[in-house]
Parts: C-alpha cells; structure tokens; sequence
C-alpha cells in the first residue's frame, strides 16, 4: 500500500464511483437498463421540485449519460403504463434517504427501519400531533378512504378548516398521507404533473420485492457500506452523510464495525490545500484507486452538475479534495445570492472549474444564462472552452432549446469565447 496516494488519484475514484469519467460522446446507448444500472450504482436519486432547468431527479443521470429520454425514469418509478400491472417494469420507488429520493426496489427491505421509526414520530412535533385524538382519527379515515378509492392524490380531500396558516401549512389530509407513507402503509404510484398519487402498498410494490425486515444493525451496517461504494472516498465522517438515516455520531460504531472487517480501508490523500489526511475506500475500490493512482484511470469528462447530485453530499469533500464549495442559493434573498440562484458546477475532467445558472424559457425555447463563471486561477483556454461548448449542445438539446443567451460572465470574454465555440 502506498504511504499516500496523489489528490489526482482521489479525485479520479470520487468521479468514477459516481459515474462521471465517461469521455464525453462515449457512453453507452441510454436504454432503460443503463439508466437503472447507474441510479443502482448511486444508491438513490433525489427528488426535488425547483425546475428553472429539468428537475434534478431528470439532470442528475444526463450529466452522466448525456440526452436520454426522462420518461425512462418515469417508467423505472412507476411503470409502464402500456403493460400488465404485475409486470409493468416498475424498478424504483419513492421513500426518504438523503432527501426525497428514487431507489432501487431492492432497497426497499432496508428502509422498513426507517419506516417502523416513523411511526411513532421521528421529531418532537410529529409525536405532539399524533398524540391528538382527532389525528389518529384522521389517519383513519384518510387510509380507509384510500383503500375503499384507490389511488388518491391531496387535491381529493377537502380541506375543512376556516382559515389557513402560513404558506407551508400543509392541509391535514396532506399531512395524514405523509405520515402513512413514512411509515410504509401507503406508497407513491405515480405523479401527475409532479403531484405525489397515494396507494396502498399492497397494490404498488410487486410482489417478488423483499420485505423480510432486517435489524438496525443490519440496515444501518448495509446502508453505510452502500455509501461509502458510491462515494468511492471519503472520510469516515462523511460516510454517513450520503443518507440522512443517521448523524456522524451515531454511525460511528457501524463503520468501526466495517473498518475491523476490512469491508472499508483506511488510506492516506494528498488534499487539495496541500495537507495530508485519512480517508476510507470499500474494499471494491482499492484497485480502482490503484489503477488511477497509476494513472491508468483517469476523469474525461466535462458536465454540469446538479446542485442536489450525490456528488456533493459529503459535507466538506469538495474543499478537501477540489477546493470548491458547492452552494445553493435558491434560498437565500437575491442581495445575498453569491453565484445566483441555481447555479451548477462545471466539471472538466478531474476539476471543478466553474459554474452557471440557468434559466429555460419554456415558451420560446431560449435557455438563459444568467450568470457563467470560471473558478479564480482558471484561464478559459480552448480546450477548456471547447469541452464546455460539447457539453453546452448537449444540454440544450436534452431541453429542447433553441438558443443559448449568456447575460454575464467572468471573465467577460468567457461568453464571446463560449459563443463562438457553439
């Protein structure tokens, strides 16, 4: 084993546990099953409803498998609905892990912890309102109508209160179907224009699903060990941030546990300051890291990534190894956005270079650019700009658009540059 291996090293493991060395314009045909063999490889997928481009759920697989069709996607999460129930080619399904995700319907067995944890009240104000007699009541009632209807979606209930709280007060029969879907009582079916169709579980998980209920332990153990596969490296700390089943201190013990089995390994990184540290691998990846640490494996591609990709939910991964701090700010009020409002890194090969933030007209076909930077120390070369114009047609076709408009850059001559490229 080396005494520490190179920071290009890492960088390349991180990215190609993620899938996203692929040379641009070399990937495999994007068919139903490259689709699911990827989002298997992640784990999960997370859903999200900001839409100023394709939602994440749809932008996530293209940075990595370039155009595809997105109803792929919806035909692994909810079937197709031009086959037999039974077998309608349903792969995937809703339910929490980092955030709202798609996963593997062979995850489905290791979330059963997660939700028998739910049914009691993970917070404090979901066990004060289970406690109320009229909630209980109400589930009920909304799980009895479900089962008597079929599938169900919020805008079938009526809301019976006089007044409404904030915005985000959700009805109550909002409220009662949440609940039964974390506990695992109801399922999502299927979306309407994004809108979430409850069901009973019976009638959407297939019946050759695994429901045998593994213990904490064995949940907990199997989903780190997951994680840290897809994360490639990490720090141990940062395994636990990929799902949200658990924070760091309470998954300490289980990747002890993995470390004394030697399904993780201990090694030593170069960082992106120069500093030296201790990261993990999972045993399946030692010979990758070997292969680029050679340097016979090695980060082609350039892609934009979403804001809400897996690539960046190990909190504080890319400033140690790329030195970049990846941001959300759809947030925060516009005086205070940095970069903007959904902006999404670039990555060229090895390195995150830069961001944008993108708006689609949907009406005219024009995407915006609101913003496009390139990180400090970053020259915008042709080489570099030539990757990020293949990248940019690509883009826009996977959104049907018709004409990219850049309002600012930075440097100034970046947009001229991209344009001329394109």
């Amino acid at each position: 084993m080396k005494v520490s291996y190179p920071l290009q090293a890492a960088r390349a493991l991180a990215l190609h546990a993620q899938g996203l060395t692929l040379d641009n314009g070399s990937e495999p045909p994007p068919t139903r099953k490259v689709l699911y063999r990827l989002i298997d490889r992640l784990v999960s997928l997370q859903i999200d409803t900001l839409q100023r481009v394709r939602r994440t759920h749809y932008l996530v697989p293209w940075s990595r498998m370039g155009s595809y069709d997105p109803v792929l996607l919806d035909e692994l999460a909810y079937g197709d609905p031009e086959k037999e129930k039974h077998d309608d080619g349903r792969k995937l399904f809703e339910y929490w892990f980092h955030a709202a995700c798609y996963l593997p319907l062979e995850e489905y067995r290791f979330r059963i912890p997660r939700m028998h944890s739910s049914r009691a009240g993970r917070r404090e104000r979901t066990r004060t309102w289970l406690a109320k007699p009229e909630t209980q009541k109400l589930l009920k009632q909304v799980y009895a109508r479900v089962k008597r209807e079929g599938a169900l979606r919020v805008r079938d209930f009526e809301d019976e209160r006089d007044e409404r709280g904030l915005w985000w007060d959700w009805k109550p029969a909002k409220n009662a179907l949440e609940h039964l879907y974390n506990c695992g009582d109801l399922m999502i079916a299927e979306r309407i224009r994004f809108e979430r169709v409850y069901d009973l579980v019976e009638r959407v998980l297939p019946d050759w699903v695994e429901v045998e209920v593994p213990t904490y332990e064995e949940a907990a153990l199997h989903v780190l060990e997951r994680s840290a596969k897809a994360l490639g490296i990490s720090t141990a700390a940062q395994i636990a941030d990929y799902s949200h089943d658990m924070g760091r201190n309470d998954a300490r013990p289980f990747i002890e546990q993995l470390l004394h089995r030697g399904t993780l390994i201990q090694v030593r990184v170069e960082g992106a300051a120069g500093d030296d540290f201790k990261m993990v691998i999972h045993k399946d990846n030692k010979e990758h890291l070997e292969s680029a640490a050679e340097g016979s494996m090695k980060a082609q591609r350039t892609t934009f990534l979403s804001p809400f990709d897996s690539f960046f939910y190990p909190k504080g991964r890319d400033e140690q190894l790329w030195g970049f701090r990846q941001v959300l700010e759809a947030y925060k009020p516009a005086s205070q956005r940095e970069w903007g409002y959904y902006c999404l890194p670039i990555l060229y090969k090895d390195r995150l270079i830069g961001r944008l933030d993108p708006r689609l007209d949907r009406r005219t076909g024009k995407l915006h650019l609101e913003a496009l930077y390139l990180q400090p120390g970053i020259e915008p070369e042709d080489v570099i700009i030539s990757a990020i114009a293949f990248a940019m047609k690509d883009f826009m076709k996977f959104h049907r658009a018709n004409e990219l408009i850049i309002e600012q850059s930075r440097p100034r001559a970046l947009a001229k540059s991209l344009m001329s490229a394109l």
